[in-house]
C-alpha cells in the first residue's frame, strides 16, 4: 500500500499546480446587471457565488458613487448560500414580482450606470468590491485593481470564472449580452496529458526505487 501511495504523491501534486487559483474571499460578486433596456424596475440584480450553506446574514451590499463616494443603496443581505453555489439579489418591482429569474432574496434598488462601485462587505471586512466605467480624476474608486468597462444596456458585468478573483476588475470582468442570473462558469480543472503522467509515474518509480535502495 506504500509502494502504491508513493507513485501517485507526484501525480497529485503536479495536479493541485495546474488548478486555477479559486477566488482567496467567498463569498464574492459574480454578476450584475445596473442597467436594463428601458426601465430598470425589476430587472436590476446582483448575483453572488460563494461555498453553500455559508450564512449571508450580517453582510451588505453597497453602491458607492464615482462623484464624490456617496454610499447608496445599501442592501442588507439575509439567508445563506444555496447548493449551487449563487444567491441572486433582485430588485423588486413596483406592483408586482422581480422580473429577474432564479431570485433568492428580493429587495428594492438601482444602481447607476457608471462609474460606480459595488462592494459586499460586512461590518468588519470588504469581501469583494466591482468598480466599472471610466473614473476621472477626482472621482472615488471602491473596486479592486482597474475598473471593468462599462456593460451596454441589457448586458450584465460577469466574472469570466464565478470562482476566480484576480483582485483586478478589468481582468476578471467583461459585459455578457444575455445576463445569466443564478448561473455562470466555474474554472475548468485541466487533465496532465498522458505523457506528463508517464513522466511523473516514472519519477515516482524512480523516488521510491531510491527509497528501497536507502532503506536496504
Amino acid at each position: 500500500m506504500l509502494y502504491r501511495l508513493s507513485l501517485w504523491i507526484p501525480l497529485l501534486g503536479a495536479a493541485q499546480a495546474l488548478a486555477p487559483a479559486p477566488a482567496r474571499a467567498l463569498p464574492v460578486i459574480s454578476e450584475l446587471l445596473y442597467d436594463a433596456v428601458g426601465s430598470d424596475d425589476g430587472r436590476g440584480f446582483v448575483e453572488l457565488y460563494g461555498v453553500p450553506g455559508t450564512s449571508l446574514d450580517g453582510l451588505r451590499i453597497e453602491g458607492v458613487n464615482g462623484s464624490g463616494g456617496a454610499l447608496g443603496p445599501v442592501l442588507p443581505l439575509s439567508g445563506s448560500i444555496p447548493a449551487d453555489g449563487f444567491f441572486v439579489v433582485a430588485d423588486d418591482l413596483a406592483g408586482g414580482p422581480t422580473l429577474v429569474a432564479n431570485a433568492d432574496l428580493v429587495l428594492s434598488f438601482d444602481f447607476q450606470n457608471g462609474p460606480d462601485s459595488i462592494v459586499l462587505r460586512s461590518d468588519a471586512a470588504v469581501f469583494d468590491a466591482v468598480g466599472y466605467g471610466v473614473f476621472a480624476v477626482g472621482d472615488v474608486f471602491a473596486g479592486e485593481g482597474a475598473a471593468a468597462a462599462a456593460a451596454p444596456a441589457g448586458a450584465s458585468l460577469a466574472r469570466h470564472f464565478a470562482d476566480v478573483d484576480t483582485d483586478d476588475n478589468a481582468a476578471d470582468f467583461a459585459a455578457l449580452a444575455t445576463p445569466t442570473p443564478g448561473s455562470a462558469p466555474l474554472a475548468p480543472v485541466p487533465e496532465p496529458g498522458a505523457a506528463l503522467l508517464l513522466g511523473l509515474g516514472l519519477a515516482g518509480l524512480g523516488a521510491n526505487a531510491r527509497r528501497v535502495r536507502a532503506r536496504a
